[in-house]
């Protein structure tokens, strides 16, 4: 009888644990940071970040990692003034979000990116060391923020 109940209490442990990591991997270490975003591009001609117009911002950024910030957000600015205006980010790859977070959808971005649909801009080279925020935009004026590694990380 005994081996039962020591076979029972190590499931209760690990189902314990499991749920415990999974609360922390998916809600426990992000935030919303909608009120402190601000969504900017750099500038083709003097290289400096300049805010853009940004309605209807949802962002949330996670503690435990700089690549967790994401951002849902709409611009009345066209495709055809940002690319005029501002850098075009060169290698974009959009990163999931948590599925709590349902106004980005990366794989929906990605696809749209390689299509050619939506451009994606540089917002900040190296927010964190080896980090670029990028806003990618699509022609009916929704946009999406999130961080990647960039060449620094490279392999």
């Amino acid at each position: 009888m005994s081996g039962r109940i020591i076979a029972l209490f190590i499931l209760v442990v690990a189902v314990l644990f499991g749920a415990a990591l999974y609360y922390t991997q998916v809600y426990a270490y992000y935030q919303d940071v909608s009120a402190s975003t601000r969504p900017a591009m750099v500038n083709l001609v003097t290289g400096t970040r300049e805010p853009i117009i940004a309605n209807d911002l949802k962002a949330i950024d996670g503690s435990s990692s700089p690549i967790r910030f994401r951002a849902c957000f709409t611009t009345t600015m066209s495709q055809a003034m940002l690319t005029e205006t501002y850098q075009v980010y060169a290698t974009p790859t959009p990163l999931t979000a948590p599925g709590w977070f349902d106004c980005f959808d990366a794989v929906a971005i990605g696809e749209a990116l390689e299509r050619g649909e939506a451009i994606a801009f540089l917002d900040t080279r190296n927010i964190h060391d080896g980090v670029d925020r990028v806003i990618a935009v699509f022609p009916d004026g929704r946009a999406y923020a999130w961080q990647q590694l960039n060449e620094k990380y490279a392999e």
